[in-house]
């Protein structure tokens, strides 16, 4: 034992997440935490209401069905319906995970095996990397690089290998906020399809873009047989701690997703279920009042970091900015926001954990504005004493 590590080595370098690293710094030092994607406030007052009836109703205080309870398997195959015109049957083709962190695992841990090897946009949320790992695949990057971050159709081409399996698309895209336009979507779907590759899209900010709206890449010829869609209740209500979160996609993918999901969780957020199955059915106001304020806080935020000296890439989507640190005089991002509570009280994430090649976003570091107005603005007033 001792000559063996005790964490499975696919794993090594995976220890404590930089969110519950700097997150805990921001509680230590008393800072202002625009680090950790989490809003400050609750998400609809009937929504949150609509939990604590089902909770003394005694629906979904026991075990829930494994696929999820069939009031939101409903909910949602509607909300496909309604915003994209996509049809999912509720009993086969819907499934309810533990927020979308765990779809993503399922989903991976179902349709890998080892060897296999996995194209990614970099920088890239840190669960893809541990998922694909522990399902032993080979995580290909594809890197998007300021100032657009736009994936280069050429360089993605020519990253398909034989031994290429799985596109993990994420759009709208954390941290860069780039929103996949129609041109590039049609480009990785033509690819997926000419080489028989499987696609696993996390759509979980597809009610947080800015301007053009989100397009889902299953609604594309050839797509829809081969595409594992991932959303969550999570960013889109402002409870992120209830982790609900949902597949869609043909019946043998999700029969396959499941077969994963069931030995993870098994079931999860019973109650909430039935409270998110209540807040998919909102009105159109909901998501367009819900937009219009983290737009505005977006901007906030946005004008801030660039009088504090930051040279700022303005998202098309999600509630994370993007920034560089050297016209400030800086180039490491992340002893940049080690310092940062000390100088100024203020806590963010340094983008190079997001990459294989961390020399790409070295420079790099990431803000949340999912915050109240008051919060962001003492933020802005500090960082500006940089």
């Amino acid at each position: 034992m001792e000559a063996r590590p005790l964490l499975n080595r696919r794993l090594a370098g995976m220890g404590t997440t930089i969110f519950a690293e700097m997150s805990a710094l921001a509680t230590a030092t008393g800072s202002i935490n625009l680090g950790q994607g989490f809003p400050d406030t609750d998400g609809p007052e009937e929504v949150r209401e609509a939990a604590v009836r089902a909770l003394r109703e005694g629906r979904g205080n026991q075990y829930p069905p494994g696929p999820g309870v069939p009031e939101l398997r409903t909910a949602i195959a509607e909300h496909q319906q309604r915003f994209y015109g996509l049809t999912y049957d509720p009993d086969t083709e819907v499934l309810v995970t533990a927020g979308a962190t765990e779809a993503i695992a399922a989903a991976l841990l179902a349709l890998l095996e080892p060897g296999d090897e996995v194209i990614s946009f970099e920088p890239f949320y840190d669960s893809y990397a541990a998922c694909i790992a522990m399902a032993g695949a080979v995580r290909v990057p594809l890197t998007l690089r300021a100032p657009s971050f736009r994936p280069d159709a050429d360089e993605l081409r020519a990253l398909i290998t034989p031994r290429t399996r799985l596109l993990l698309i994420n759009t709208p895209h954390n941290p860069t906020g780039l929103v996949l336009n129609a041109d590039e979507l049609r480009t990785i779907a033509e690819l997926a399809v000419e080489h028989d590759l499987l696609v696993v899209t996390d759509e979980v900010y597809e009610h947080l873009v800015f301007s053009g709206g989100h397009h889902p890449i299953a609604a594309l010829p050839g797509m829809r047989e081969r595409t594992v869609s991932i959303s969550s209740a999570g960013k889109t209500f402002s409870f992120t701690g209830w982790k609900v979160g949902w597949v869609t996609g043909a019946p043998e993918l999700v029969a396959a997703v499941r077969t994963a999901k069931q030995y993870l969780t098994y079931v999860s957020a019973g109650p909430f279920q039935y409270a998110v199955a209540e807040a998919l059915r909102l009105p159109d106001d909901h998501f367009d009042g819900f937009r219009a304020d983290l737009l505005r806080k977006r901007d906030l935020l946005a004008d801030g970091l660039a009088g504090a000296g930051f040279r700022v890439f303005v998202p098309e989507g999600t509630y994370f900015i993007t920034t560089d640190i050297t016209p400030l005089g800086e180039k490491d991002g992340a002893e940049f926001c080690r310092s940062l509570p000390g100088r100024c009280g203020v806590v963010a994430i340094p983008n190079a954990v997001f990459y294989d090649n961390a020399d790409e976003g070295r420079p790099l570091v990431r803000f949340t504005f999912c915050k109240r107005d008051e919060v962001l603005r003492e933020a802005v007033a500090r960082l500006g004493r940089l």
